[in-house]
């Protein structure tokens, strides 16, 4: 067969995430890394912490050591380089703190999923390290995500309607981010609907989707923030990254299937199987 001299092609947009494992595929590194392919992106890791889970939950968790965070950071941005990165699981002060450190000499967007809880509601986040995630890592972010329950542990903000969402992402933005994405999909009163507010406290960006009866949505904060960081490695403007990532991400939990005896996973490869019918 004559090789082809055709010239290499050019390398996709490069997104880097900070989170831990999940050995059950639907959350964390796993999850981050299908959704990066799933948009086109070349996805690159660093594994902050590895989790024994699975559908039914999480039986087990081991962070790795700040330096194995440290060289794996580096390793990836001093030789490849970043257009966007994203963090999730953290477990730990120590970790937090060098994460926020390494960020700091990043010049990319950085979306933030400030992840204390698994979807099962098993820790994933020492309480002892949310001052560091205030004050060390919002900070860095260009994007941050918390849930209604990352809200209330980080604020104190319990939000019930719409303009408590407003409250949360005003406490959300003074900690430091340049945007706050109050994520409201288990709003009280919301109806049939899903509805998360994108803001930089100048401008505010009502992102709403039907919400679909699945109760397979395991990694759906993961999903949603990775795709957020991939929009911005292509260039996007935040608002329009945030508005595609809700539509991929709304399409994946619609696909959510059943894996295991628990909650199964949203579908990241939703897209594709809808193309081959």
């Amino acid at each position: 067969m004559p090789i082809s001299s055709a010239p290499p092609a050019a390398a996709p947009p490069r997104v880097l995430t900070v989170a831990g494992s999940d050995s059950g595929g639907g959350a964390g590194i796993q999850a981050d890394l299908k959704t990066m392919l799933a948009l086109g992106a070349h996805g690159m890791s660093v594994v902050t912490a590895v989790t024994a889970q699975n559908s039914r939950g999480v039986t087990g968790a081991w962070e790795l050591p700040a330096p194995a965070v440290r060289a794996q950071f580096r390793a990836v941005v001093d030789d490849i380089g970043v257009q966007a990165v994203k963090t999730g699981m953290l477990a730990s002060t120590d970790l937090v703190v060098t994460v926020a450190e390494l960020l700091s000499g990043v010049d990319a967007p950085v979306v933030v999923d400030p992840v204390g809880v698994s979807k099962h509601g098993d820790p994933l986040l020492a309480a002892e390290a949310l001052d560091a995630v205030r004050t060390a890592l919002l900070p860095r972010a260009t994007v941050a995500t918390p849930n209604l329950d990352e809200v209330a542990w980080l604020t104190g903000e319990r939000v019930a309607d719409e303009a408590g969402m407003r409250r949360a992402a005003a406490a959300i933005l003074g900690y430091g981010p340049r945007w706050a994405l109050i994520k409201g999909g288990h709003l009280p009163g919301a109806g049939a609907g899903a509805v998360d507010l994108l803001t930089d406290g100048a401008e505010e960006h009502w992102l709403r989707a039907a919400r679909h009866d699945n109760r397979h949505t395991h990694g759906t904060g993961c999903t949603l923030a990775a795709a957020i960081a991939c929009g911005l490695a292509r260039g996007l403007p935040v608002p329009e990254a945030a508005a595609e990532a809700k539509e991929y991400v709304t399409g994946a939990i619609a696909a959510g299937f059943p894996l295991g005896e628990g909650i199964g996973p949203v579908d990241h490869a939703w897209r594709w199987r809808a193309r081959r019918g």
